[in-house]
């Protein structure tokens, strides 16, 4: 075994291992019982005939988003101080990547990690990884949101929604006010938090050799300090936002690819509510959203885009080797570079 790869299974413990593979096991088996149940011939027939060329499109898609939403983490971290070079920062995003996607509800709460990532990969420190990072995936969010409306809104415009997908549009809408609200409520009441958060800690601080109250209200006050020389910079915040609505649109269209690789057509508008909608499902409690994502989208396609079930899960299927599976390779490569330069 080389000594990359020794590196590799120290920095995953044994336990994280465990679960991350009985994740993928049980999501793949769910996955698999949902295909039995529409049809495994019906579904292998569909996928016999996807286009390559247009799967190639969906991975070359991908690709670019995770590149501009790095572009939008170096813009930020130009803030705290630290210019890392953007080939370099590249490789660090897919491999942080890669750890949200392999660990289950890593996207419900992978920024810590990501952080961790980050600061062992560039001189930035902790504190200011993990500003800049809650800061990009907080920046991510208003395109999101925004695709989200603009497809709720044409498919309220041109289509009699049924009850379930008000239901969804319904979700995605207190997201959409909730998430900001939350963010404006926590900045403005990030000293509270901080004090309340220590009062929470320090008895556990007191028992554990390594971890002191003082050590720990230092390290909030850091955070605290990258937080507001973030929020200061309204132009960065600005430049960043560009990238972010470029990642996110990218990110998208790897869904419309799908549909054409199967020769179907879509609603560039329908991608844009689809696809959030979908991603709701990625935290269920699986490696990737795996299994959910697929169910959510097989079910919206079939009630929105008119597809039978068969050819719903195939597209779900295809779009997810091009987005996930693709970002999952590329950045398990980029996590083995990135440790072994370490």
């Amino acid at each position: 075994m080389s000594e990359s790869s020794r590196d590799l299974f120290d920095f995953v413990d044994r336990q994280t291992a465990i679960k991350i593979v009985g994740g993928f096991a049980i999501a793949l088996v769910a996955l698999g019982l949902i295909a039995y149940g529409i049809g495994i011939e019906k579904i292998r027939a569909e996928l016999a005939r996807a286009d390559p060329a247009w799967l190639a499109a969906g991975c070359l898609s991908t690709a670019v988003g995770l590149v501009a939403w790095a572009k939008a983490w170096q813009v930020v971290l130009r803030v705290v101080g630290y210019r890392v070079p953007f080939r370099k920062l590249v490789v660090t995003y897919y491999a942080a990547t890669f750890a949200n996607y392999v660990t289950p509800l890593g996207q419900a709460g992978g920024e810590p990690f990501i952080a961790y990532v980050l600061s062992r990969d560039t001189e930035a420190s902790y504190e200011d990884s993990l500003a800049s990072v809650v800061t990009a995936d907080l920046l991510n969010l208003l395109p999101f949101f925004t695709f989200a409306a603009i497809g709720t809104v044409v498919l309220v415009v041109q289509t009699t929604l049924s009850d379930q997908i008000r239901g969804v549009a319904g979700i995605l809408v207190i997201f959409a006010v909730g998430v900001p609200v939350a963010a404006v409520v926590g900045w403005r009441s990030r000293r509270r938090l901080g004090s309340l958060a220590l009062r929470v800690v320090a008895p556990v601080a007191r028992r554990i050799r390594f971890l002191s109250v003082e050590g720990l209200r230092e390290r909030l006050r850091e955070l605290n300090t990258a937080f507001e020389r973030i929020a200061a910079d309204r132009a960065a915040l600005a430049h960043a936002l560009v990238y972010s609505f470029v990642g996110w649109l990218f990110f998208a269209l790897p869904l419309y690819a799908a549909v054409r690789a199967l020769g179907e057509s879509i609603s560039i508008f329908l991608v844009f509510f689809i696809v959030p909608a979908s991603t709701l499902a990625g935290l269920t409690p699986s490696p990737g959203g795996l299994a959910g994502v697929e169910a959510a989208l097989a079910g919206l396609l079939g009630t929105l885009g008119g597809f039978s079930f068969a050819t719903g899960l195939s597209i779900a299927i295809v779009y997810r080797l091009a987005s996930y599976v693709f970002a999952v390779l590329m950045g398990g490569a980029a996590a083995v570079y990135v440790v072994s330069r370490n």
